[in-house]
């Protein structure tokens, strides 16, 4: 699970508030002095407050609670959490009673100061012991992740005011977008450092309260390995119980307890289990190659304790997404269910994708590898990797030796660069073909379209339909990236790189979790969004549906060929083959001057694409409403002067209003292009063929006036692993091996399908 900042349940589902064009004084020296700002900030959010207003109710609510907590309007700021509660459309009465819970606690904190006159430290405890004390096991569960220090940390608190600050030097007044966010960074960095010093006493006095907590258990594996492990029971829960494991390599002690807390306090045995090497194992941390068999033989273990009855659970996102396959590999007896969730599928989309290889995974290996538990610096330390990533394009050196340049050697990610091919190392550490027919417990899936794993998702579910065409596996999939797509909007928030997503599209995954497993294992109804196999979210229809497969969410498939050029200089997309050459594009992979070039656009939806280096297409208009749901795919011929080309399309809606919608995307190194298990080079100069379905599903209501654009290029950055074409090893090849530019010319005969619904 990656790290994430989470300010609140529900702070994020707050899109950005209609309101009309203010501004306020505000004075220069508090961009310099935290005393100054201190005095600053209640007459700001006073000020803000008084004339803020917003259609949604509940993103008001929401919004003007923290101006009112800065502002020193405590009741008038207890009131609105209250009927914010009352109002809002997620979670259920567990998530209802903890939203905002720790703002609620803050300023009943600081009301309850002011009245009695007395320290704020003895008015947090007795507000604290006064809310958690009203909230069940559930709702308190929910609640103590707004008070982690997994969630917040001073530096980043302390980084997200300064840049909210930034803005306002040598300026006399803020206006009211600026006011709003300096608000609720000031907030967070001000309730965290007022009651860090007594939070984690009171926290850990309401778990004594309510739970049996086992920290530190070290099992031993039949290889001879530690794994451990942290168990939270329920101290009134009955005598057996089934366990939820999050087997994870991401070891941060508070998101460890959280995780088995909220599933203790819903009737489980919470457990996380760590890979080995992390927390109390003396062993040397290894992603991916042991966690599948180390996480069975700790399932084992559970099964054989007193207080199991003998079933156990799985679920997480990402990493723990992969933990869960890699261990139904090895068919451990007790594993009943999993909920995999955007999930990552080793040789398939990390540490490469299509046999590409990404720049980002350089140092995570440093992240989860270099102590027991994260190595945050390391991993945060964007100046450093930005650094090499440069250097390393400039001077145009090997891939595999790009870690001397920063001076410490990855080892393994240099043990990844000698595995290209999906070969027996990759294959033994996730299921392979026949292997998932042997998968016969009830799986749902969670991801979503702008997810960066969605294809290690998608191929888990596709090789598991494949092998196993009865299996009882479920598909949720919507407008979500890496971390709403395992926690939902209720956290995540409403909006994704700029999109606010269609108000039928929020959802609660943690909550799902558990309606999943109450359904499998407590004879419960299945969750009502899972109607059939297939559950998608139709972006810009607000509207979900179902279908019984990926290729029946957009059963008409349309042909669009690549076509002649247009007068804007870009080509066109056309419903009839040709018999003359499309597109001709070239490119120096030798040519540098673009190392330090601003990349344009990036937000999902955006009035520019990034076409450098790549040929775009573009189809007619569609004359009427369409749906475009599903996997696109494609047939491509193209003749090159190299002996092999990485590839990579971007799909994109174009509508009337002209701003470029993001849809889906494919990338390829075509010499494994459909068969990833062999490198097979290409014939420069000779016709070459090749058949793709993409790995990436999206599904989106076009309105009538909207086009197709698919990016087509190469793919050459200061993260990219160039592929020069030589035919050597990638890893291997340096700028010397470019020779001429590459050439590729596109025929007529090539095109894309696009699944539509209507």
């Amino acid at each position: 699970m990656l790290r994430a900042v989470v300010v609140c349940c529900l702070w994020l589902l707050l899109s950005c508030p209609a309101f009309a064009a203010a501004d306020y004084p505000f004075p220069a020296t508090a961009v310099e002095s935290r005393a100054e700002l201190d005095r600053a900030m209640p007459t700001l959010a006073g000020q803000v407050v008084a004339d803020y207003a917003d259609s949604d109710r509940v993103r008001y609510l929401g919004t003007a609670a923290r101006l009112q907590i800065v502002a020193g309007q405590y009741p008038q700021a207890l009131a609105s959490i209250e009927e914010l509660r009352r109002l809002s459309p997620l979670g259920g009465a567990p998530q209802q009673r903890a939203t905002m819970a720790q703002y609620e606690i803050y300023a009943a904190s600081k009301q309850l100061q002011a009245r009695e006159r007395i320290e704020f430290d003895g008015a947090f405890r007795r507000s604290f012991e006064t809310a958690f004390g009203s909230m069940d096991d559930r709702a308190a569960a929910i609640a103590m992740r707004g008070f982690g220090r997994d969630q917040f940390n001073s530096a980043g608190e302390q980084r997200a005011l300064d840049a909210a600050l930034a803005g306002q030097k040598d300026k006399s007044r803020i206006d009211q977008a600026s006011a709003l966010a300096l608000v609720r960074a000031y907030l967070v960095a001000t309730v965290y450092r007022d009651f860090s010093a007594q939070a984690a006493d009171l926290l850990a006095a309401d778990d004594a309260r309510r739970y049996l907590i086992q920290r530190d258990v070290a099992v031993r594996t039949p290889e001879g390995a530690t794994v451990c492990a942290l168990i939270v029971r329920q101290r009134a829960a009955p005598a057996k119980l089934t366990a939820l494991l999050n087997f994870t390599i991401y070891a941060d002690p508070a998101t460890m307890l959280n995780e088995a807390r909220r599933s203790a306090s819903n009737g489980y045995a919470g457990v996380t289990g760590l890979s080995r090497g992390k927390g109390c194992s003396p062993d040397t941390p290894v992603p991916y190659e042991h966690d599948g068999a180390d996480a069975a033989a700790l399932i084992d273990w559970i099964a054989a304790q007193a207080w199991s009855d003998g079933r156990v659970g799985m679920f997480g996102g990402s990493y723990e997404g992969f933990t869960q396959w890699a261990t139904a590999k090895h068919r451990p007896k007790a594993l009943k269910a999993m909920m995999p969730s955007v999930t990552g599928a080793p040789g398939i989309d990390v540490p490469m994708e299509g046999g590409i290889f990404f720049g980002f995974q350089h140092y995570w290996p440093f992240y989860v590898a270099n102590n027991k538990t994260l190595d945050y610096p390391a991993y945060e330390d964007d100046a450093r990797w930005q650094r090499m990533f440069r250097q390393w394009y400039v001077q145009g050196g090997a891939y595999r030796e790009r870690d001397r340049l920063d001076g410490t050697t990855n080892t393994l990610y240099r043990r990844w660069l000698d595995h290209p091919d999906y070969d027996a190392y990759w294959q033994s550490i996730t299921p392979y073909r026949q292997e998932y027919g042997a998968i016969d417990i009830p799986v749902l899936t969670t991801t979503g379209y702008f997810d960066g794993a969605q294809i290690g998702a998608l191929h888990h579910l596709r090789e598991h339909y494949r092998y196993r065409p009865q299996a009882e596996h479920y598909l949720v999939i919507g407008p979500y990236d890496h971390f709403s797509g395992q926690r939902g909007t209720v956290v995540a928030g409403n909006t994704v790189r700029g999109y606010t997503v269609d108000p039928v599209a929020g959802i609660d995954i943690g909550q799902l979790r558990y309606q999943w497993f109450d359904y499998v294992f407590k004879g419960a109804p299945k969750p009502a969004l899972l109607q059939d196999r297939i559950n998608y979210q139709v972006m810009g229809g607000n509207v979900w549906k179902h279908a019984p497969s990926l290729a029946a969410m957009g059963p008409r498939r349309t042909r669009l060929y690549f076509g002649a050029a247009r007068e804007d200089g870009t080509w066109r997309l056309q419903g009839e083959a040709s018999k003359r050459p499309s597109a001709v594009q070239t490119l120096d992979l030798a040519d540098r001057r673009d190392a330090d070039r601003t990349v344009p656009g990036g937000d999902i939806v955006d009035k520019v694409l990034d076409t450098e280096g790549s040929v775009a297409f573009v189809s007619e208009p569609f004359a009427a409403a369409v749906e475009f749901s599903g996997l696109f795919s494609g047939h491509l011929e193209l003749v090159t002067n190299k002996r092999d080309v990485d590839l990579h399309i971007g799909l994109y809606e174009l509508t009337a209003q002209n701003e470029y919608f993001e849809l889906s995307r494919y990338q390829s190194r075509l010499s494994y292009q459909g068969h990833p298990e062999q490198r097979r080079l290409l014939q420069p100069g000779k016709r070459q063929r090749f058949d793709f379905i993409a790995g990436r599903a999206t599904s989106r209501a076009f309105r009538p006036g909207s086009r197709l654009v698919a990016v087509v290029g190469p793919g050459k950055g200061p993260q990219d692993q160039i592929n020069y074409g030589s035919g050597k090893d990638v890893s291997d090849e340096t700028i010397a091996d470019a020779g001429v530019p590459l050439r590729i010319e596109w025929l007529g005969r090539s095109y894309l399908e696009v699944p539509l619904a209507r």
